[in-house]
């Protein structure tokens, strides 16, 4: 059993918590911004006043939080939990942020006599309530194998890509490929229901031939049955999307069909779709075309 500190309890961060807690530890999180889920609590999770409280009676500190700025508050601010560590701590961030801060923040807790790990997921709700997420891990190996049975509660594909920085860099990898995976899926149902074929039997059809993928199983069927509470968030992938915008500009690679993608959910966005699921693109392109791949329900 391990002490482990979770921040940021969120629509993924309360399962992945949950399965901690399950699996035999103990699991301190921060009220200073809300109070714990009652139904966390009610397993034995116990709050702390503050990042810092709980870096104090952890080992291990997970943070799962929306963006870089969040991440950098939650280590860094006066309370932060670079104020709570001791040598030899652990502190994994679960969160998707720039992989250029997340060196700078492992630098930072280095010094501090304590290891890092960025160790972004990808699997969204289903995969966080399942315990079957996909974690992308940067930092050492003897780190990694250490917690490599706290990861294993949340995921089941957790691959040690690199150092520090190389696991939100394979994150960032997989937000593009996800979003032009949910372009063409949306551009091929649309393109099948506005010729008049049934989008039902389309991507049926789809499900057993060279097209097929999660994608297609899971937002194809979101964008037939009109399901766009998320799941994943828009602004959460245009937040990643502007990351992998900014990184190829640094590199000097051109991402064209990346940056088509992020006006798409921009159109979204404008539409008032910015918390909708990154299924809901499809909505974008329907605009265009004046039609639905499929009617809302009655």
């Amino acid at each position: 059993m391990a002490n482990i500190g979770f921040i940021g309890l969120g629509i993924m961060g309360a399962p992945m918590a949950g399965h901690l807690i399950a699996g035999g530890n103990k699991v301190f999180t921060s009220a200073h911004r809300k109070p714990a889920p009652s139904e966390l609590v009610s397993k034995g999770l116990e709050s702390k006043g503050s990042p810092k409280e709980v870096a104090e009676a952890a080992d291990i500190v997970i943070i799962m939080v929306p963006d870089t700025p969040q991440v950098e508050e939650v280590l860094f601010a006066d309370d932060g939990v670079a104020k709570g560590l001791s040598k030899g701590k652990i502190v994994i961030d679960m969160s998707s942020i720039s992989p250029i801060a997340t060196k700078e923040f492992a630098a930072k807790i280095n010094k501090l006599g304590c290891e890092y790990l960025d160790a972004p997921v990808s699997g969204g709700q289903v995969g966080a309530k399942a315990a079957s997420l996909t974690i992308m891990v940067g930092g050492s190996d003897a780190t990694f194998n250490k917690v490599k049975p706290v990861f294993d509660l949340m995921g089941k594909n957790v691959t040690l890509v690199g150092g520090n920085g190389d696991g939100q860099t394979t994150k960032v990898a997989n937000q593009i490929i996800v979003a032009l995976t949910i372009e063409a899926v949306a551009e091929g149902l649309l393109f099948a229901s506005k010729a008049g074929a049934d989008p039902v039997k389309v991507r049926q059809a789809l499900m057993g031939g060279l097209a097929t993928s999660r994608i297609l199983e899971l937002h194809g069927e979101r964008m037939i049955k009109r399901t766009f509470n998320p799941g994943f968030r828009i602004e959460l992938h245009q937040k990643d999307l502007n990351l992998a915008l900014q990184g190829a500009k640094s590199l000097g690679v051109s991402l064209p069909n990346t940056a088509t993608a992020q006006e798409l959910f921009n159109a979204c966005a404008a539409n008032g779709g910015k918390a909708w699921d990154h299924s809901g693109m499809v909505r974008a392109l329907e605009l265009m075309a004046n039609h639905q791949v499929a009617p809302d329900p009655s």
